[in-house]
């Protein structure tokens, strides 16, 4: 059997405090950030710590989930590529070349398709693995995947099961905004989300719940609604005093997680009177791997026939 690449994709993190400026400026195409932008950003990374876990957990998740498959003797090897931080995405393409791969599956870490985000993932590794020769297959999306829609329940499941009134607190699903003009391309990144909202709140048998976004830039233009700490005030409004977050859009612990919500988000609802208890993320769990590996076994299993 023809051995095959696994390339799972993220977003990227500075790995450590002085790599934000460098990370900052990729971020922003080249262009390099103002000092007070990167003082803030390295304040939100002092806050969480000193650096994101993400690309750890990413690590592990694509080593879990192909170890998941050579377990049913598939011949795959594991590779974690970045879009905005090493190891970019072009550089593991090419690494796996080096390393004899010829068939590869691509993955975006990212549950929802948009062509903002998961799109240029995929355009970044299919153009080196057209210039080495390599066969990709990227996976789309994967936002209504059976696994992945059982594991966002449990993990909302054990958030709820912290409130003594968890019949009557909100569940808030978030993702990360985009710009607005994605609409006008007909995306289907809102749709998909609205998707995977409403197969988790029906299996999880919520009552009440509702989605808004987070973790917007400022760019000068708009970005989806409702924001995450607006959903939190008319929470408040409606009488509430404890929220469940959930946050569909993210499968791995980074800063729009530990910081946006942990961080920012707790510290609203607090003032508000708000007790707010945030679900886990999919993270390792086995449930989530064992789901990703359901997704790509036909994929790596034609790969290697191919």
């Amino acid at each position: 059997m023809t051995p095959v690449g696994l390339v799972c994709m993220a977003y990227g993190s500075p790995a450590t405090l002085e790599d934000v400026l460098s990370y900052y400026t990729h971020i922003r195409g080249g262009k390099t950030p103002s000092p007070d932008q990167v003082a803030e950003l390295r304040e939100r990374y002092l806050r969480i710590g000193g650096q994101s876990p993400l690309a750890e957990i990413t690590q592990r998740q694509a080593t879990g989930v192909a170890r998941a498959l050579q377990e049913d003797d598939m011949d795959v090897r594991a590779y974690v590529g970045m879009k905005h931080a090493p190891p970019f995405i072009a550089d593991v393409v090419a690494r796996m070349a080096g390393d004899g791969i010829r068939r590869a599956v691509g993955l975006a870490l990212a549950p929802h398709y948009s062509q903002i985000s998961v799109a240029s993932y995929f355009a970044t590794a299919e153009e080196a693995a057209s210039r080495h020769k390599i066969g990709l297959t990227c996976v789309q999306s994967w936002h209504d995947l059976p696994g992945f829609i059982t594991t966002l329940v449990n993990r909302v499941r054990t958030a709820r099961a912290a409130l003594p009134d968890a019949d009557e607190a909100p569940v808030v699903f978030t993702a990360h905004s985009l710009p607005q003009r994605i609409l006008s391309w007909h995306d289907p990144y809102p749709d998909q989300l609205a998707r995977t909202c409403e197969l988790v709140a029906v299996q999880a048998g919520l009552r009440d719940w509702r989605f808004a976004y987070q973790s917007a830039s400022h760019t000068g233009e708009p970005w989806l609604g409702p924001d995450l700490l607006e959903a939190l005030d008319q929470i408040r409004e409606e009488g509430h005093t404890s929220v469940v977050i959930c946050p569909v859009g993210f499968v791995a612990d980074h800063l729009e997680v530990l910081y946006d919500i942990d961080i920012e988000a707790a510290a609203h609802a607090d003032a508000l009177g708000v007790r707010l208890v945030r679900a886990p993320t999919a993270g390792c769990g086995a449930d989530f791997l064992g789901a990703l590996a359901d997704l790509l076994r036909p994929h790596v299993r034609e790969a290697a026939h191919a």
